[in-house]
């Protein structure tokens, strides 16, 4: 079978990364205002880290899972190209925060995130670029991947290491005291997502399965936000949203140009905006009215147009670097070869 890239997850992926954006903007800022949009939803965004977990288990079942489990795949080559993928980009945001925040504890937190295993630091407060401990999750995620494969070999063994890691996901709330920056208070969101990818092809081929997945959506959201907002309900609302991700072929609102792109570059947004908050917020433009209100909205919208400038044009940098890079190399192979 022709394997999917189900674009719909980008759409995902573009949304989520919004709503990050405008949650931190609506702390960081302290607008003054009033209502469930700006009390409640808004600030309950943050689970959208959690959404990207998910997405992300998915995603490498997707390109690694088979490979994995058919011994087919040169193990030294699936980390250098996870390193490739997020170093450059990210290490660039290092230098530069270290460069407006100088000290020496900023160069040691710099010298932590540049090894990309950060994550695995037991209760590590680290400030440069903050909001990476999202990065530090995910990266220890790509260091277990090939245990996170051989849990998840049956559907048996996955539905038994889900239960295992809420329980682990509950342990660690109430007795090891290591919350959303562990990967092992977070690992049962990344196994949701590959359970999703077990029966990937049962929810694409059942016709019925996007409208009750997007019921289950609706349901959960209304559970979530007037009775109980804990790791079941998030956990549940993550594999419907995915579900019904998947399950859209046609173009739509998760579907289409626009989302395509932020999407492709959302985790790019995701590990710059703070870095873009802070030059908004030294130029005075987190103020600009006497509404609150506007404010917040021009705030918002400054902020992430930024973060799409910074990601794409950083991304498109390191492009042309590598393949740079890449000549060169392949034109002293030629001359070391006559």
């Amino acid at each position: 079978m022709k394997q999917n890239r189900y674009e719909a997850l980008d759409g995902l992926r573009a949304f989520a990364c919004i709503g990050i954006v405008m949650m931190h903007v609506l702390v960081n800022g302290k607008y003054q205002l009033n209502g469930f949009l700006f009390e409640k939803m808004i600030p309950s965004f943050t689970s959208f880290v959690y959404l990207f977990m998910t997405i992300s288990g998915f995603g490498m079942c997707c390109g690694y899972y088979e490979k994995f489990l058919g011994k087919n795949i040169d193990i030294v080559s699936f980390y250098h190209k996870r390193y490739a993928k997020i170093l450059p980009f990210f290490s660039v945001l290092c230098l530069i925060d270290l460069a407006m925040s100088p000290g020496i504890g900023a160069l040691y937190e710099v010298i932590a995130n540049l090894t990309l295993c950060f994550g695995l630091i037991p209760n590590a407060h680290i400030t440069v670029i903050g909001v990476g401990w999202f990065l530090g999750v995910v990266f220890a995620f790509y260091l277990l991947f090939p245990f996170y494969c051989a849990l998840l070999s049956s559907k048996v063994k996955a539905w038994m290491t889900l239960i295992v890691s809420f329980i682990m996901n509950y342990l660690c709330s109430v007795y090891f005291g290591a919350g959303m920056k562990s990967i092992v208070f977070c690992f049962v969101f990344f196994v949701v997502g590959g359970l999703i990818y077990l029966y990937r092809q049962t929810l694409n081929e059942t016709i019925w399965i996007k409208w009750i997945s997007f019921g289950l959506v609706v349901a959960l959201t209304l559970v979530y936000f007037f009775i109980n907002d804990g790791v079941i309900v998030i956990s549940l609302f993550n594999a419907a949203i995915v579900a019904f991700a998947i399950s859209r072929e046609r173009k739509s609102v998760l579907n289409n140009k626009i989302t395509k792109f932020i999407g492709g570059i959302s985790f790019e947004v995701y590990l710059c905006h703070m870095l873009i908050y802070r030059c908004v917020e030294k130029v005075h433009l987190l103020r600009i009215t006497t509404n609150e209100g506007c404010n917040y909205f021009i705030a918002v919208v400054v902020v992430f147009i930024g973060a799409v400038m910074f990601a794409f044009i950083g991304q498109k940098a390191i492009r042309t670097v590598g393949k740079l890079c890449k000549n060169v190399k392949c034109i002293f192979e030629k001359q070391n070869t006559i």
